[in-house]
């Protein structure tokens, strides 16, 4: 079986390190432009002694340590980066599942495209700030792409009360919105994480945990959560308006390109 897998923050290289331990992994591509820094220390793997150092390669060095038959392949990379589009698109094709870790949206979103051009499932898991709890979702061919769980999840759960930003002083200070989770925290998402993957690894073309999204609670948190160490399952359809998923004729003219142009902003206005 072969893994892509992209990011390999704390909780990426947790996830990494519990699947990669399945003797079905044979083949691991793993793609993260970051460097080991000295914060990173608290909530990952990697010693005190990595700071500096790639992540992508600490990363190899690991998997080789504990899977010395799996072909690990780093690619200290940015998965959004325009003149690498066709390798990435590769690599999804040749992979049996993907694994994002990513903590930003613009690749959450691009990995997404990859996967789903290349008709191959994939997962993904997020840690809510402040470690209250996370995410795991998973993701099979022509079924909904990120942005229809995403803007279904919006519209579902609040997962934080923001406070209010004071209007009367704008150059004040700025309340820090997010919160570093603790390594106990970013584990408990990412064996969750690790085991759906798991699960798509025994049967990638047939698997279903009966959800497309998971919401594990691992705190109390008044008027958020109600409860600690409580989970919540999503069933999020294929949305019929997604301005990303869905098929549509390309405009090819400019009268036809302002219609289509109107129309998806009077979408985004009804979300």
């Amino acid at each position: 079986m072969q893994l892509f897998q992209v990011g390999a923050g704390s909780g990426g290289m947790a996830v990494l390190d519990l699947v990669a331990r399945d003797p079905r992994v044979t083949r691991v591509t793993l793609v993260e432009p970051d460097v080991y820094a000295p914060h990173n220390v608290y909530r990952h793997l990697f010693p005190p002694s990595a700071v500096g150092k790639r992540k992508a390669e600490l990363a190899a060095e690991w998997v080789r340590a504990i899977r010395p038959d799996v072909a690990f392949t780093p690619l200290i990379a940015d998965i959004t980066s325009p003149s690498r589009q066709g390798e990435f698109a590769r690599l999804a094709a040749e992979c049996d599942v993907g694994v994002c870790a990513a903590d930003n949206e613009t690749a959450k979103f691009a990995f997404d495209a990859l996967m789903r051009a290349a008709g191959k499932p994939w997962t993904l898991g997020e840690v809510l700030s402040g470690g209250i709890g996370g995410f795991v979702h998973w993701f099979a061919p022509g079924g909904p792409c990120y942005g229809c769980v995403a803007s279904h999840l919006q519209r579902s759960v609040t997962v934080e009360k923001p406070s209010t930003p004071d209007y009367s002083q704008p150059g004040g200070p700025v309340v820090e919105t997010t919160i570093p989770a603790s390594k106990a925290s970013i584990s408990a998402i990412a064996s969750l994480h690790a085991l759906i993957t798991l699960g798509l690894l025994d049967a990638p073309g047939s698997y279903s945990p009966g959800f497309t999204s998971l919401l594990l609670t691992l705190q109390h948190v008044p008027e958020v959560f109600e409860e600690a160490f409580r989970p919540y399952r999503f069933r999020v359809p294929r949305l019929a308006d997604c301005l990303i998923c869905q098929a549509r004729p390309t405009p090819s003219t400019a009268e036809e390109l302002d219609v289509a142009l109107d129309q998806a902003l009077a979408r985004l206005g009804d979300a």
